[in-house]
């Protein structure tokens, strides 16, 4: 599949193929994490309607079979789990760093990913959360690991290609995420929910097939481990998890035995987890003596875009819960008389990415080339302010769908248009400075770091969710966007000074 996507340089006659002009090894990174996307978000595209199928906030006429649960749990869960997906980036970093290196760790990722989209597609609660927890463990493992070899492909920071090959890395993503709700979205919501979830793992399996057939063209840089445990210290981590995995079974066996369970009782504690895990893992990486005063500095920086990335990913992430709610429920569900299903509205962001992705990467080149390209704080500050905008918009159609009209499919259109935009401006420039600031010596683990910027955003979601918090009411869809444009004007405001911080890295 790779090679399909290669040519040879026009630099050198014969020399050896690039991805449009990118080391060949792209292309593996590209087509493995497009099938592995295709699987998630084809997935995600059913999670909330899956879990209120059945019940009463289920769209008038939608499928049964699902969990029945309500509104609000469905949001819970929903976040909850994208935010475990983000934070099991942290260990996955880890792995990759201290035990089986970053190309090993990708390949047995793909295995844990598959085995669980497996679990979903058998019927039972029980195997519902066995599968999400399964994904989010192998997603996790994968996430901080295919991107970190992806850097691993240039000369360092400085490589003029990089931000350019972290652009295409991007577009791969989109690419799977833009086809999923058309195939595993409608088969699952509109046919069978398993069956869906089913065509998951087999996307998941056409992604690993690819990593394995392609790792010869990666750096071997992706099969070192930067810093391998000692036997002492390997001993110290497997008594200290097989410990805390003793103290949970005897807390939770308790609360069972004394008919005191509920799902509130898992939740909580993984979304409090999701907001004070980034934080310690921060300070920790800050107290850290080993790093230079440069290396300091830069974390101080680093912090700046840890914050406006977990406002910006707080609004976002909620195309797949919040909004998808309201596309099943509150919006016309056929265009020019032609009716499609309320998933395929998740196909927006990608296609959008995938038109406006080349776009952005020529017009930062053009800029650059005048010297006018706004850096990397400012185009911080404009997602920032861009999925705030989006909010507002979003106040709309909520306002109009009140007394039950249906709104036109334009309003989502449009809601997700500007996120996109906002998107473009923050999320590849993310990867790319954390790549750039990163510590030596927490190189993958960085990456790590980067998506728990996620967690934290998805887990406030969470929390306000599991709080009672009505995330469909216009009041408080105004006030994350008065939050996200708010934060923006902030960043703008000192960008001299965490410019300073950054020390070199622009």
């Amino acid at each position: 599949m790779a090679s399909s996507l290669t040519k040879a340089s026009a630099s050198t006659p014969g020399s050896e193929k690039t991805f449009f002009g990118h080391p060949r090894g792209l292309a593996t990174l590209f087509m493995t994490e497009m099938w592995e996307r295709f699987s998630y978000y084809g997935m995600r595209a059913l999670l909330v309607y899956y879990i209120v199928s059945g019940g009463a906030d289920a769209a008038t006429g939608s499928q049964g079979g699902g969990l029945a649960m309500d509104a609000a749990m469905a949001t819970a869960i929903y976040s909850v789990y994208v935010s475990m997906v983000y934070l099991m980036a942290m260990p996955g970093g880890w792995f990759g760093d201290r035990v089986w290196g970053a190309r090993k760790t990708v390949a047995i990722a793909g295995f844990v990913i598959m085995g669980g989209h497996v679990a979903l597609a058998v019927p039972g609660q029980a195997m519902f959360f066995v599968g999400l927890a399964l994904v989010a463990a192998g997603s996790g493992l994968l996430k901080a690991n295919i991107s970190t070899m992806v850097g691993h492909l240039y000369d360092g920071p400085e490589d003029p290609r990089r931000d350019g090959g972290f652009t295409l890395f991007y577009i791969g993503i989109n690419l799977g995420a833009f086809v999923a709700p058309f195939v595993i979205g409608t088969v699952g919501k509109e046919h069978n929910w398993h069956f869906g979830f089913a065509l998951a793992a087999v996307g998941m399996g056409l992604g690993l097939l690819q990593f394995l057939i392609g790792t010869r063209h990666l750096s071997p840089k992706s099969n070192e481990v930067p810093n391998p445990l000692s036997p002492e210290e390997r001993r110290a981590v497997v008594t200290k998890v097989v410990g805390a995995l003793v103290v949970a079974a005897v807390f939770y066996g308790g609360v069972v035995a004394l008919g005191m369970y509920t799902l509130n009782w898992a939740l909580v504690p993984l979304t409090l987890a999701g907001l004070i895990i980034p934080v310690a893992v921060l300070v920790r990486i800050k107290r850290d003596k080993d790093l230079s005063a440069g290396e300091q500095s830069k974390m101080n920086g680093y912090i700046w875009f840890f914050v406006a990335a977990a406002i910006f990913w707080m609004i976002y992430d909620q195309g797949g819960s919040t909004l998808s709610l309201f596309a099943d429920d509150k919006t016309a569900g056929s265009v020019l008389g032609i009716d499609f299903s309320a998933t395929w509205y998740q196909s927006l962001n990608p296609l959008y990415v995938m038109a406006l992705a080349p776009v952005f990467a020529w017009l930062w080149l053009w800029l650059a080339r005048k010297n006018q390209e706004p850096n990397t704080i400012v185009k911080f500050a404009m997602g920032l302010v861009l999925v705030g905008a989006s909010f507002f918009v979003f106040v709309v159609p909520m306002g109009m769908a009140g007394d039950g009209t249906k709104v036109s499919p334009m309003w989502l259109v449009s809601i997700y248009m500007i996120q996109t935009i906002g998107e473009l401006c923050l999320s590849p420039v993310g990867l790319s400075v954390t790549t750039k600031m990163a510590p030596q010596k927490y190189a993958s683990q960085m990456m790590g770091v980067w998506f728990l910027a996620v967690t934290a955003g998805d887990c406030t979601t969470g929390l306000l969710s599991l709080a009672g918090v009505d995330l469909n009411g216009t009041g408080i869809i105004a006030m994350q966007a008065s939050l996200a444009v708010a934060a923006g004007l902030a960043v703008f405001m000192y960008r001299k000074k965490v410019q300073a911080m950054m020390g070199e890295v622009h």
